[in-house]
């Protein structure tokens, strides 16, 4: 992801962001920072090695997370405590996200990327070890409070650093291998966890912090080069403010989609497909399970996809896609009848899922471009995620208590199609000069 630019004032375009003038002209885009391309080079770009570094932390820290799911709830309840407060547990992760992320991104803009993400990954170790040590409730509510703080941390000022590192012409190639490389480790995390559970509950936890330390020590060591190379870490950075993000409606609508998403590609999905497993098709957590799965699936198929098409066709148009899919698609499931139709329609709204996210966040990036901080816009985004996240799972539960599963799911849809109704006056953000570069 990138940093937003300034708007000119008096600027009529607000859909488009412009560059932060470079010193001198380039020769593929006039104003543009992103460095222009070497005519020697070989035509097929390859991956920066800071990136394939923080795709892999990207990838144990999901691996770790699925470890600890599935036990997480068991261990809130041996302290004698109801569903309810059980559930506030996981809710505590997420919502300490969500209020913190305001400050993250300053901390982002004043350290850098760079420490921001080294020490948001101590902060969840320390308290997924100190989680596995809990003696009460309210230990256990605090520590994993305190996991969500590290947690926004890290995610905000790796979406810097995917910014500030990716070349223009890869960035969806980028967003796409790290959002490929988050499922791949949520999926086999549970696994893992499963496999271990004969250590008992307080060992996931321990292994967990065990692999996010080797994920510092990784981070520390190859990044080091990196963040004292040529170009400015966000801590010497001009600041991107967040109304000058606010300027460009790719901005605003990767906000909207974001939210979209975050509310039914991630609160709801997962708080209520079991759910209508179970009371509406008749079967039970076997078929859940499978949806949940082919959801999985389809976005990680997705994914390997329409990360380099981000890159060639545009944005917008992947985007766009991604939201009319998914959004059907989970209608459909809260009218599915037959376990075939519900495992065919979770499969279609991951492919979705998959199709929009890296488009959504290159277009972030586009906004903010690389020679800016733009820790406080990165953070807005992934606030609009967390609420969504939060507020899906409260509100769509009411409603399929109040009206039915088909109410739940058809409003989740419908905040989708309205993200994709938000997309439509919005201007492309990769330049045609990026899109012929990455076809030759």
């Amino acid at each position: 992801m990138s940093h937003p630019e300034p708007r000119a004032p008096g600027s009529s375009d607000d859909d488009a962001a412009r560059p932060v003038p470079a010193p001198s002209p380039r020769p593929d885009a006039p104003g543009s920072t992103d460095p222009a391309p070497d005519a020697s080079a070989p035509a097929a770009q390859k991956v920066p090695e800071p990136i394939k570094v923080l795709i892999a932390a990207a990838f144990v820290i999901a691996l770790g997370y699925g470890i600890v799911a599935p036990v997480l709830p068991q261990f809130a309840s041996s302290f004698g405590v109801g569903v309810a407060a059980a559930s506030a547990v996981i809710s505590a992760f997420a919502l300490c996200r969500l209020v913190f992320a305001p400050v993250s991104g300053t901390v982002v803009n004043r350290l850098g990327e760079r420490p921001t993400y080294l020490i948001g990954l101590i902060v969840v170790a320390l308290s997924s070890a100190a989680t596995a040590f809990a003696q009460s409730y309210w230990q256990l509510l605090v520590f994993r409070g305190l996991g969500g703080i590290g947690s926004t941390m890290f995610t905000v000022s790796a979406m810097g650093l995917i910014v500030r590192l990716s070349p223009r012409t890869m960035r969806g190639r980028v967003s796409g291998y790290y959002a490929t490389a988050f499922l791949l480790g949520g999926i086999l995390g549970p696994v893992l966890g499963g496999a271990l559970a004969g250590l008992g509950m307080h060992a996931p936890f321990l292994i967990y912090a065990a692999a996010l330390f080797v994920a510092v020590l990784v981070v520390w060591l190859r990044l080091k080069d990196e963040t004292l190379g040529a170009k400015k870490g966000a801590a010497t950075q001009p600041v991107m403010r967040v109304r000058d993000a606010l300027d460009a409606g790719a901005y605003r609508a990767a906000l909207a989609s974001s939210f979209s998403t975050g509310w039914t590609a991630m609160g709801v999905r997962v708080a209520l497909v079991p759910l209508l497993a179970t009371q509406i098709v008749g079967e039970g957590p076997a078929v859940a399970g499978l949806a949940l799965a082919l959801f999985a699936v389809g976005n990680a198929c997705a994914l390997t996809v329409t990360g380099r098409l981000t890159d060639r066709w545009g944005r917008k148009p992947l985007v766009l896609t991604g939201l009319v899919v998914c959004g059907v698609a989970t209608i459909g499931v809260g009218l599915s009848s037959t376990v075939a139709a519900f495992a065919v329609l979770s499969l279609l709204a991951g492919v979705g899922s998959g199709t929009l996210n890296p488009g959504q966040q290159a277009a972030v990036a586009d906004v903010i471009g690389p020679d800016r901080a733009g820790g406080k816009v990165l953070s807005r985004y992934q606030m609009c995620a967390d609420a969504g996240q939060i507020a899906g799972p409260i509100i769509a539960g009411a409603l399929a208590d109040a009206a039915g599963f088909g109410w739940a799911f058809g409003v989740s849809g419908a905040l989708m199609l309205i993200a994709a109704l938000a997309w439509l006056p919005v201007r492309e953000t990769l330049p045609d000069a990026a899109r012929a570069e990455t076809k030759e």
